[in-house]
C-alpha cells in the first residue's frame, strides 16, 4: 500500500487552522503535526485534529514530505527556505515573501532541488475564475472591486499585499503580458498600513485595468468586470456567478439589441480544499503546481510597485 503523504502546517492562526483541517480530511494525507509559536493554540488545534503540536518548525525536519507555511508574512522566507533545504515540497501563503530577492531565492532553491513550490493565490481555484478561462479572449478593459469589512487580521501588511494581490494575480494570468505602467494611490485609515488603494495598470498590449481594494468598507464585495471584442463579462466571486453579454447574430428578442445575456452560477465549492488538493496532487505526481513560485513572485512585484508609489505620494503630501 502506498504511504500517505506526510504533511504539516506551520502557523495555525486564522487561516492556518483551516489548512490543517483540510489536510486532516484528506484520505491520502497524514497530518503529522501543526506548529505555532503560541503553544496553547498549537495544542488546541492539534488535539481537535488528532495530531501533534510543535512550537518550532525545525522539529519537523525529517518527519514530513510537504508543508504549508501560513505564518505572518515576515516568516515566509526563512521557514520556506529551511524546509526547501531539507528537500520538503512547500506551499507558502501569499504574499509569497517580503521582498523580490527572497522570492527569487526560494524559486531558485526549489528549482535546483526539483521541489514543488506553490503560492496561496486562493481565487485561482474559485469555480467562477476557473470557468472564465473558457470565455476570456483578449480583454482590453478590466475593472475590479474587492471590498471588505474591517477584520483584525493580516494587519502586518497593507491592503495591497493582503487583498489586492489576489486581483493582481488574476489579471496577470488572464491578460498574459507585461505591465507597461502603474499609477497608484491609497491611504491609511485605521491602521498604520494602507487600508484602501486604487491602481491603474496599463499592459503592453493596450489592456487597461482599474483595481480598487479596501478593508474598511461598509460591505463585502468581490467583483470583476472585463470588456473584450464582442463581449462584456461580469464576475461575482462571492456568489460564484458569471454574467456574459455577447454579440448574437440571431433576430431573437434581447435586452440589449444584438447582444445575448447568459448567467451561470456554480455550485458551492471550497476553494481552499481544492487549492490544497491541487498542491498534494502536484507533490504526488511531481508536476508543476497551478500557481508556481514564479506566479507568486510576479504578483508580488506588481504589489510592491503599487505600495512604493502610494508611500512616495504620502511622503510628498505630508512633507
Amino acid at each position: 500500500m502506498k504511504r500517505k503523504l506526510r504533511v504539516a502546517v506551520i502557523g495555525v492562526g486564522y487561516l492556518g487552522k483551516f489548512h490543517a483541517e483540510k489536510y486532516a480530511g484528506m484520505t491520502d494525507v497524514d497530518l503529522v503535526g501543526v506548529v505555532d509559536v503560541d503553544a496553547t493554540r498549537a495544542h488546541q488545534v492539534a488535539e481537535r485534529l488528532n495530531t501533534r503540536a510543535f512550537t518550532r518548525h525545525e522539529d519537523l525536519f525529517g518527519k514530513v514530505d510537504a508543508v504549508s507555511v501560513v505564518t505572518p508574512t515576515p516568516g515566509h522566507y526563512q521557514i520556506s527556505r529551511d524546509f526547501l533545504k531539507q528537500g520538503v515540497d512547500t506551499f507558502v501563503e501569499k504574499p509569497m515573501t517580503v521582498t523580490l530577492e527572497e522570492a527569487d531565492e526560494l524559486i531558485a532553491l526549489a528549482g535546483s532541488r526539483n521541489l514543488i513550490i506553490q503560492v496561496g493565490h486562493l481565487e485561482r481555484f474559485n469555480p467562477a475564475v476557473v470557468a472564465l478561462a473558457d470565455v476570456i479572449d483578449g480583454p482590453m478593459f478590466i475593472e475590479s472591486h474587492r471590498l471588505s469589512l474591517f477584520k483584525d487580521r493580516a494587519l502586518d501588511v497593507s491592503v495591497v499585499l493582503d487583498l489586492m494581490i489576489h486581483d493582481i494575480d488574476i489579471l496577470l494570468n488572464f491578460v498574459g503580458c507585461e505591465i507597461k505602467t502603474i499609477h497608484a494611490s491609497g491611504v491609511a485609515v485605521i491602521t498604520d498600513r494602507v487600508d484602501i488603494a486604487n491602481a491603474r495598470l496599463e499592459f503592453e498590449n493596450g489592456c487597461v485595468a482599474n483595481v480598487t481594494t479596501s478593508r474598511v468598507s461598509m460591505k463585502n464585495q468581490r467583483k470583476l468586470r472585463l470588456f473584450q471584442k464582442n463581449a462584456y463579462i461580469a464576475v461575482d466571486f462571492a456568489e460564484r456567478e458569471i454574467v456574459t453579454v455577447m454579440r448574437d447574430a440571431t433576430d431573437g428578442p434581447h435586452l440589449i439589441p444584438g447582444m445575448k445575456i447568459e448567467r451561470h452560477r456554480f455550485e458551492h465549492e471550497d476553494p481552499l480544499d481544492t487549492e490544497l488538493r491541487s498542491f498534494v496532487k502536484s507533490v504526488n505526481r511531481r508536476e508543476a503546481s497551478k500557481v508556481p513560485g514564479e506566479a507568486g513572485r510576479n504578483a508580488l512585484s506588481v504589489a510592491l510597485n503599487i505600495v512604493d508609489q502610494i508611500e512616495a505620494n504620502t511622503r510628498r503630501l505630508t512633507g
